[in-house]
């Protein structure tokens, strides 16, 4: 064979190989990636049902010492969570030994410590389930059901970065004011034969109470993160101005996303993409209200975006306020386990993966009717916006491959 001839042969050969690298072999490893996305969306559907039982087989921990051992920088709790339903049982059941005004923020809570030691916050019922919230996406009080929800749905979508919520009745005569502080107890009025109170929060007001069913109030208790995780507050690039007529620079400018990419913590590690994780959590329950998010401290970038406060969604299912994926449709990169797991809840299937998840919570029916089947219309939505994305730059841009190993040692 002349030496021409070999060089070419040999060159043949090279385009063959790299062929095969880049085309078979990372398409092998494509394919197993998402048929363990598949695994995980399967094992998910299985574990939805989460029964309240106080039962905790195999050890002697206290719930509490369980849920705080789960916490990693990625996640809150972890994907196989058998004692959950005896944590949440934990939560709605065991005995109130003390309660304060809540934490700082605009919104009406009380923090209450359960027997064991254990923070939790409660949000007490302000509305109906089927009361529709009229104004701006992010007008009205916070929903006490909407917490509970948007746990369920962070389940669901496989994120695992929203703390335990759970809903509770308590009795606020029995129960709160026999243990409540000077300052929360100052605070309690009757209204009618109603069991008030109004707390201490920036838009908290006397003229404005929550009030109970008699002395039973109904709410949502949100577990409290670890004090060994301590958080990091981080203005969300994202956030709206709150001032009528002045525009956040994302709102007009529709190359802000580059501008984001070369800031930090955004410039590198996962923060971009759990934004736009955010984004498509926070679209589908209609919350337009954050203007700020927490991380773990001392991350440098690598610590999750924890979906904290999430009681403004599911105030209008008629609404579906699309400015709330701006973070998805301006930079146009979303998370290939994010779009697998969002394809397997197409059709009807996240509608009905919630009504399951949530239909044994003590505040059941958590929402109505409206609001799961808007759940399945913003979904839509989404795909959409994504298949635009794909359909202008090509899917090897948009979908980002970005799976961290999560250790729970």
């Amino acid at each position: 064979m002349k030496l021409k001839q070999r060089v070419v042969l040999l060159a043949i050969l090279l385009v063959i190989f790299i062929f095969t690298k880049v085309f078979l072999i990372d398409n092998l490893d494509t394919s197993a990636a998402n048929r363990e996305d598949q695994r995980a969306f399967h094992r998910m559907m299985a574990s939805l049902h989460v029964e309240l039982d106080p039962r905790l087989d195999h050890t002697l921990q206290s719930p509490w010492e369980i849920a705080a051992q789960w916490v990693v920088p990625r996640e809150v709790y972890p994907e196989e969570t058998p004692e959950l339903g005896a944590v949440m049982h934990a939560m709605t059941t065991k005995k109130i030994i003390k309660a304060d005004v809540g934490y700082k923020g605009t919104q009406l809570k009380a923090l209450l410590i359960l027997e064991g030691g254990q923070k939790v916050v409660f949000k007490p019922k302000r509305y109906a389930r089927d009361y529709v919230v009229e104004g701006e996406p992010y007008a009205g009080y916070d929903r006490h059901n909407a917490e509970v929800a948007a746990f369920h749905l962070d389940r669901i979508l496989g994120f695992r970065r929203a703390p335990l919520v759970v809903g509770r009745f308590v009795n606020l005569r029995t129960e709160i004011k026999p243990v409540a502080t000077e300052q929360l107890l100052g605070t309690f009025m009757t209204v009618g034969n109603n069991t008030c109170f109004y707390g201490k929060c920036y838009y908290c007001r006397e003229t404005e109470p929550a009030c109970a069913d008699g002395d039973i109030m109904e709410g949502s208790v949100t577990l409290w993160l670890p004090d060994v995780w301590p958080l990091q507050k981080h203005r969300h690039p994202w956030g709206r101005t709150y001032r009528e007529g002045k525009l956040a620079r994302w709102e007009y400018d529709e190359s802000y996303c580059d501008a984001v990419k070369k800031t930090s913590p955004y410039d590198s590690g996962p923060r971009l993409l759990d934004i736009i994780d955010t984004a498509i959590f926070d679209y589908l329950i209609g919350n337009a209200d954050r203007h700020h998010y927490e991380s773990f401290q001392d991350d440098e970038g690598a610590s999750m975006l924890i979906l904290l406060d999430n009681a403004k969604s599911f105030g209008n299912p008629a609404l579906d306020e699309r400015s709330i994926l701006a973070p998805l449709y301006q930079c146009c990169i979303i998370r290939v386990s994010t779009w697998n797991r969002l394809n397997y809840l197409k059709n009807g299937v996240l509608k009905s993966a919630l009504k399951t998840a949530m239909s044994h919570d003590p505040i059941s029916p958590v929402l109505s009717d409206p609001h799961l089947d808007a759940l399945d219309q913003r979904l839509r939505s989404i795909l959409a916006t994504v298949k635009q994305c794909t359909d202008q730059f090509g899917p090897d841009v948009v979908l980002v491959e970005d799976r961290m190993t999560l250790s729970h040692l």
